[in-house]
């Protein structure tokens, strides 16, 4: 029975990891700054600090890395929890979630993530990375912050090609009880859609009647979005649409 630690396991991409790996074939670990039930799981240790990470990932055969603090914080997450496994003597496999268009699209929080690779690429261990397009929830909830204005903002030419979190910890899990690859194909949505249709899809499924204003945005941070850099075509993509997603009853709700 293989041992795998899983590191943002409360959230929404980690708790479908760990559903997944609960399989009955492996032991499965949650990374937790408090601790749950013993049904959780849940290992006790602070990526921010390395606070209790020696302890959390002795015995961890495989890491599969979904925390994120969303901004600078991850490169130190990242760290702490490579610098753990070495100091432990271990190898484990450390998977990691990452962005498709990571390396080209200079926004901070994409700066943060690539910074974040390239700790586990020079950590000596062995490691896969999955770079993926945009989750669904997050197109939803830049949708569903905009509820109390009269129009819906989607600013012009930004593509985007959303995937479902259930397709990502497939494709994690996946990677998981396999052999590490290093870079692996990056992993798409169904399909690739205009800012404008996608917020177009979202009001006709929630029964919003407003316009939809795309204004164009200015300067180059947020070109890549325009140049479709962001986007994975002709690589393998993931089954649920935007709109399927939507209609599920979980529309407006982030990672």
């Amino acid at each position: 029975m293989r041992t795998v630690l899983v590191t943002g396991g409360t959230g929404k991409l980690g708790r479908a990891v760990v559903e997944r790996l609960n399989d009955g074939r492996h032991e499965v670990r949650v990374l937790s700054r408090t601790p749950g039930s013993a049904a959780t799981r849940r290992v006790v240790g602070d990526l921010r600090t390395g606070a209790g990470l020696d302890d959390a990932v002795a015995g961890a055969e495989v890491i599969v890395h979904c925390a994120t603090t969303y901004g600078r914080g991850d490169v130190a997450a990242a760290r702490h929890l490579l610098d753990a496994a070495v100091r432990a003597g271990l190898a484990p496999h450390v998977v990691n979630v990452s962005i498709a268009g990571v390396d080209r699209i200079p926004v901070p929080y994409y700066r943060a993530k690539l910074a974040a690779e390239e700790a586990i690429t020079a950590s000596g261990l062995p490691w896969t990375t999955l770079r993926t397009t945009q989750f669904h929830n997050l197109l939803a909830t830049v949708f569903a912050g905009q509820r109390r204005l009269p129009v819906t903002f989607a600013p012009k030419g930004f593509r985007f090609q959303p995937i479902d979190i259930g397709d990502v910890a497939d494709r994690l899990v996946a990677l998981a009880v396999g052999e590490p690859v290093g870079r692996t194909l990056e992993l798409g949505g169904p399909r690739v859609h205009t800012m404008g249709e996608l917020a177009r899809s979202y009001q006709s499924i929630m029964g919003w009647r407003r316009p939809v204003l795309s204004p164009p945005v200015p300067g180059k941070t947020l070109r890549g979005f325009t140049e479709g850099w962001n986007l994975v075509p002709g690589k393998p993509c993931g089954t649920v649409t935007f709109e399927e997603f939507l209609l599920g009853g979980i529309g407006g709700v982030t990672r």
